[in-house]
């Protein structure tokens, strides 16, 4: 049964946003309720082997991003893919434009997720940032940001496609914060198969004595120990 938009929004109004929220923004990131069935995920999986949905592949230690693959999609995205973001970001929007104000950032973003795509491509960001991952026993990914030019949306959501701990074992997410006159702090996340992690593009709003400032962050992937390890990136805003 194809994933519509419909179900999908049902899904993502199962996540208690509120308690969301809040640890979003304590860690800069945080676990959804189930998206997908096991089924759906073994399906979206499935689709890496199908090179004509995808507009590149990129090997990560050719890049020195770590090791393992990932393919951007083209834009005609498959239908769980399309259903899953658009069902999100108005749950990310509101939190988006809260984070904005907090540090005294423009917040760009319409309503309609397909305005602001369209924004993006008008700047010259037109390129899909969907992406399906895999790894394989020793595969990681280096820390870094998803930051592919000036029109940024500064959330986005990975979703766990095999089980852990069953299907692979290591392969955590990483989140390190860099904390201004102190040591950075790391935390890592077990994907659940199904669920979602929403995390920040860049940074999180952090409270200091003067007010508000950005705590800068980054993300990765730990060393996967064993099995292979795919997910789903789902990014609200367009590549240069």
């Amino acid at each position: 049964m194809t994933l519509t938009t419909d179900r999908a929004r049902r899904r993502v109004h199962g996540t208690d946003w509120a308690a969301l929220t809040e640890e979003l923004d304590t860690y800069g990131s945080a676990r959804t309720d189930r998206l997908l069935t096991p089924a759906e995920c073994r399906d979206l999986a499935a689709l890496y082997e199908k090179p004509e949905l995808f507009r590149t592949t990129v090997d990560m230690a050719r890049h020195r991003f770590g090791s393992g693959e990932y393919r951007y999609f083209t834009h005609d995205l498959p239908a769980p893919v399309a259903a899953l973001r658009a069902a999100l970001y108005p749950r990310l929007l509101p939190i988006a434009r809260d984070w904005a104000v907090r540090l005294d950032r423009p917040a760009p973003w319409p309503d309609s997720l397909d305005e602001w795509l369209e924004r993006c491509h008008a700047a010259g960001q037109d390129r899909s940032a969907q992406i399906l991952l895999r790894y394989g026993e020793g595969d990681w990914n280096a820390l870094h940001r998803d930051v592919f030019g000036e029109m940024l949306f500064p959330l986005q959501v990975v979703v766990g496609l095999d089980a852990y701990g069953t299907d692979y074992t290591g392969g955590e997410f990483l989140m390190v914060e860099q904390r201004p006159r102190a040591q950075s702090r790391g935390t890592a996340t077990a994907l659940e198969q199904g669920h979602g992690l929403v995390f920040t593009t860049r940074d999180r709003p952090v409270r200091t004595r003067r007010g508000w400032s950005a705590g800068a962050m980054r993300h990765g992937v730990s060393p996967v120990r064993s099995g292979h390890r795919h997910s789903l990136g789902l990014v609200f805003h367009d590549a240069s």
